[in-house]
């Protein structure tokens, strides 16, 4: 079971400016900037909080995931992560809809990722904020913090979905957190 370690962090317009300096400057490699279309599917196998089911569409890719998370209040989150690959976003969209998932959340990414050594880190662009994800080792994240030397950072233990629910416009029974504009 592949697992998946990472921590959130949110961040002000400054501390992104700050990071999108300082990364290339110890050494992370950047690896490109995407914009995405998130879709989380309820139905009855899932549990709400605990588990996700996402089809997330980036350009004409597509990636299945599912997330389920271990219980925690720490800010490092440790959660089972099995994802794979899809040709056809449209096709697996029917598919989980014919298995009876629904469509329950959607939100937009803007997202720069860099790789530094093991670990990945993302700059994130929401429609709701901006936020740093590290997804590393526990320590490797420590040495990161720490290498970066980022003024006031400040831990987001929320997930994206659980964002979305609080900060998303309902349409039907969906919640939507989508930008303005899509340039």
């Amino acid at each position: 079971m592949p697992i998946e370690i990472e921590k959130k962090y949110r961040l002000t317009k400054k501390q992104r400016d700050e990071l999108l300096e300082r990364l290339p400057a110890i050494g992370a490699t950047s690896l490109g900037e995407e914009f995405e279309e998130n879709t989380l599917y309820g139905g009855e196998a899932l549990e709400v909080g605990n588990c996700v089911l996402r089809l997330r569409r980036v350009g004409q890719s597509a990636v299945l995931t599912y997330k389920e998370r271990f219980p925690s209040t720490a800010p490092v989150k440790v959660q089972r992560e099995d994802e794979t690959r899809i040709d056809d976003a449209d096709a697996m969209d029917a598919i989980l809809e014919a298995l009876g998932f629904v469509p329950a959340l959607v939100y937009e990414k803007r997202r720069i990722t860099f790789r530094l050594g093991e670990a990945e880190i993302v700059i994130d662009e929401l429609p709701f904020g901006l936020f740093m994800e590290i997804e590393a080792s526990e320590d490797n994240i420590k040495i990161i913090e720490r290498t970066l030397a980022v003024k006031r950072l400040r831990d987001e233990v929320a997930s994206y979905p659980q964002l979305t629910r609080l900060h998303g416009k309902r349409y039907g029974s969906v919640i939507e957190a989508r930008f303005a504009d899509k340039d």
